[in-house]
């Protein structure tokens, strides 16, 4: 998707030049929980979409928070514990942006305040925990949004509409990969010279994980370790899985298979480096994942649709190929006899289907290509967020999809553990026990 996203940060002049213009009372009300890197991301995004104020902030370590109150402004409050947003009444909305282990419990206690919610994917740490919030957030009435930005682009929405016209013809299989070849890739960040047990809340931090030592990789690179995180399926696959679910209007695969090595980052990290897995969708068609932290080509990502009539290309712009397989059964018929081989050309049929040079001259389609240009989907993804906190209409990426595209990433996690092919249970809308 587009290239700006680690780049996207600016004043917020600057955003709010280009935002909608709303009344002042009129702003939905917005707590942040959570001020990492991709928050600050959010933030700006979220100032940009117009229409919301950031009135809170919270984190464990302070610098997150001096920042983010420097970014959105003074009316942010620094807040000493997530619950103090969800008491306030002031608030309306709050975006979610913790390390996964902590995003079941600020969910439901979000819902459960009465505050509509923004979760940065995934939605879930473990698939047990999707059943539980999809229902609360439809006993509560509540907008639960899920951050996987990619499926409010330009290109995935027309990718689901040529799709859906037929333009691909019949769907089999759909390949796509994140690869990246850096540190900051694999998530070994660097570290704020002032993080230290008097800047950073340890126990806030870890919650309801297993207990540890002080660690500052662990706070901050905590994707590395499965104390807090899927790893590479959580991060990366299930925004593929998000997108496939909304291109093939899929609900969830009915088998998924899996391997995950740890090839290279092995200090300071438990998740694998590499990892691929293979989905499998009652709709009738297959998915290959894969990623590496160790080698990237011309670009991070690379998706593919391909179908019988033709196939697309996700990425930096949106591809459509068009099908030129022709039949040439010229080197099985000429083993025939002669009079066997002469009668098979004269049939209509084939001559229609094989003879391609003897048709008269005319143009078929070629390639086409659609480069997204404009800021970046995910102030399109927020917009789309505060429309639905105002209309009451929820979005396409709501609970039950997240936790959907949660779940595919914990498929892949729980096989490449067990070594074993795991299955879906439609009934239950959760991983078949066994």
């Amino acid at each position: 998707m587009p290239q700006t996203r680690r780049t996207f940060l600016q004043s917020a002049a600057a955003l709010a030049a280009a935002a909608p213009a709303y009344a002042a009372n009129d702003k939905v009300q917005v707590g942040v929980i959570g001020c990492g890197a991709r928050s600050h991301e959010l933030m700006a995004h979220l100032m940009r979409a117009g229409g919301a104020e950031i009135t809170a902030v919270i984190d464990a370590y302070q610098g997150r928070m001096e920042r983010a109150v420097d970014r959105v402004g003074k009316q942010a409050r620094r807040m000493g514990d997530y619950k103090e947003i969800l008491a306030d009444k002031s608030i309306d909305a709050v975006m979610i942006v913790s390390p996964d282990h902590w995003h079941r419990r600020m969910v439901l206690d979000a819902i459960a305040a009465g505050k509509d919610v923004y979760c940065e994917k995934p939605l879930t740490f473990a698939s047990t925990e999707g059943v539980e919030i999809v229902n609360a957030a439809k006993a509560a009435g509540r907008i639960l949004q899920v951050g996987s930005q990619g499926m409010s682009s330009p290109a995935q929405q027309q990718a689901r509409e040529m799709i859906r016209g037929g333009k691909l013809g019949k769907v089999t299989l759909i390949r796509a990969a994140y690869n990246r070849n850096t540190a900051s890739g694999a998530w070994i960040y660097p570290i704020p010279p002032d993080a230290s047990p008097k800047t950073v809340n340890w126990d806030m931090f870890q919650g309801p994980a297993t207990k540890r030592p002080f660690s500052l990789e662990r706070f901050f690179r905590w994707r590395c370790y499965q104390d807090y995180s899927g790893g590479i399926a959580t991060d990366l696959f299930v925004h593929l899985c998000t997108t496939i679910h909304f291109v093939m209007n899929a609900v969830m695969p009915s088998k998924a298979v899996a391997m995950g090595q740890l090839y290279r980052w092995k200090e300071s990290r438990d998740v694998p480096d590499t990892l691929n897995a293979v989905l499998e969708y009652p709709e009738g068609f297959a998915v290959n994942l894969s990623s590496t932290f160790n080698n990237q080509t011309s670009a991070e990502g690379s998706f593919q649709i391909l179908g019988t009539e033709g196939a697309l290309t996700l990425g930096g712009e949106l591809a459509f190929y068009p099908e030129a397989a022709y039949e040439d059964n010229r080197w099985i018929v000429e083993s025939w006899p002669r009079r066997l081989e002469e009668a098979y050309w004269k049939d209509p049929k084939v001559r229609e289907t094989e003879l391609i040079y003897t048709h008269k001259p005319h143009l078929k389609e070629s390639i086409q290509q659609m480069r997204q240009v404009g800021y970046d989907s995910t102030v399109t993804h927020l917009a789309g967020w505060l429309e639905s906190i105002r209309t009451r209409k929820p979005h396409w990426q709501d609970a039950a999809a997240g936790h959907h595209a949660a779940a595919c990433a914990h498929m892949v996690n729980q096989s490449v553990k067990s070594g074993r092919t795991v299955e879906w249970d439609f009934r239950k809308d959760d991983i078949k026990a066994g």
